[in-house]
């Protein structure tokens, strides 16, 4: 019977605690974006400029790609900077894909620009402006893996070629999600497009 309770109080304990993780993700700030139409099974969002921090790697692949490439950037924002500064971690974490290589981004706060932030001690972490896009996305829930990247992709390219919508760069994926928060977790694929409004 002790062993009962004891479970039961571990179990609410991790409950509570991923609701806070939840929580608090929903204070982060987030890249900034407009709706410009919901279609069935994705939507269409304008994307205006952002500041990046990216490395660039030759790994094809999430797996390849995620861990040392989120290692070099969560330095240059931990301190590992000309200032020494923290900067805050904001969402999502971006990665391009394709078979020539991949690249990891972190989108810095807004109030930032190209000139008032810190130099990275890193020489391949790389400061850049994005261009503005649109972008057809397709989000998914649970943990991010490269069946289910790829899975989610391929939904979503049949769905803009049944629409007649024509691609015109590299698919992206998005994480918005720690990987200790195991409630709630979002995911989503982002492709540019073209798109007149």
């Amino acid at each position: 019977m002790k062993l009962y309770y004891l479970l039961l109080a571990l179990a609410i304990i991790f409950i509570v605690f991923q609701s806070f993780r939840k929580f608090s993700a929903s204070t982060i700030e987030t890249q900034k974006y407009r709706v410009v139409k919901k279609e069935h099974g994705f939507e269409v969002r304008f994307y205006p400029k952002a500041t990046f921090a990216t490395i660039r790697s030759s790994g094809a692949n999430y797996k390849q790609v995620a861990s040392s490439g989120f290692r070099k950037l969560a330095g240059y924002i931990f301190g590992g900077n000309n200032q020494n500064k923290s900067i805050a971690m904001t969402t999502p974490v971006r990665m391009e894909m394709s078979e020539k290589g991949s690249a990891m981004s972190f989108v810095m706060p807004e109030k930032y620009d190209m000139a008032s932030l810190p130099k990275p001690n890193d020489a391949t972490v790389e400061i850049k402006q994005s261009e503005e896009v649109y972008a057809a996305v397709i989000a998914f829930g649970g943990y991010a893996n490269d069946e289910k990247i790829d899975d989610y992709k391929n939904k979503l390219v049949a769905l803009l070629q049944k629409k007649n919508i024509k691609i015109i760069g590299n698919f992206n994926f998005l994480g918005y999600n720690a990987p200790y928060q195991f409630i709630g977790r979002k995911n989503e694929i982002s492709i540019p497009i073209e798109w007149k409004e």
